[in-house]
């Protein structure tokens, strides 16, 4: 992930396509063209295309009273039942899957996105995003609210806005183009 993590930077400053999405205020993300999918994600929306397709169309969510505790419903019980495991540990390269009862970042916030899915909430609201903290690669689950973007994240059982963390942010999945991921302006 490390590795992905540096290349991604490298593609990032070098990717100044066509989508950019600009928004008031710090509680959303401002995205800026587009970045390389990570090499992983690629070969699990081939899997998995309902997790990469921004069907519905939705680009933020009203976060309700209903809405909040499914986000927290869904963080807690995901992040009590899933011990994190290292694909490299595992003696695997990245492999992004949905997690069972280990997975490492991305595979758990693949299964924090399927599980906000069952109840209804659109794919193209959850966004599955790259981030990093001292120069350690990680994923985390973006989830597009009209109250901000909102992260979910294994390492915690808060739900964040995304500048209330300590991440840097480099590029999530696009939120109009299949299989597409934009640059985060941060």
């Amino acid at each position: 992930m490390i590795r992905f993590v540096v290349l991604a930077a490298a593609a990032l400053v070098l990717a100044g396509c066509s989508e950019t999405v600009l928004h008031s205020g710090s509680s959303a993300m401002a995205t800026s063209g587009y970045a390389f999918a990570p090499p992983a994600a690629r070969t699990f929306c081939a899997r998995q295309p309902r997790f990469c397709s921004p069907s519905g169309h939705v680009r933020e969510v009203k976060l309700t009273d209903r809405r909040m505790a499914d986000l927290r419903a869904v963080n807690s019980s995901v992040n009590a039942r899933v011990s994190e495991r290292n694909d490299s540990s595992a003696g695997l390269g990245d492999d992004w899957r949905i997690a069972g009862k280990q997975g490492d970042c991305e595979d758990i916030a693949i299964l924090k996105k399927s599980e906000l899915m069952k109840r209804g909430w659109p794919a193209s609201a959850l966004l599955l995003t790259v981030v990093t903290l001292g120069g350690a690669g990680h994923t985390v689950l973006t989830v597009r609210t009209d109250k901000g973007d909102l992260i979910l994240d294994n390492r915690t059982g808060a739900i964040r806005n995304w500048s209330q963390t300590s991440y840097r942010y480099f590029a999530r999945q696009s939120q109009s183009q299949r299989g597409k991921w934009v640059r985060i302006e941060s």
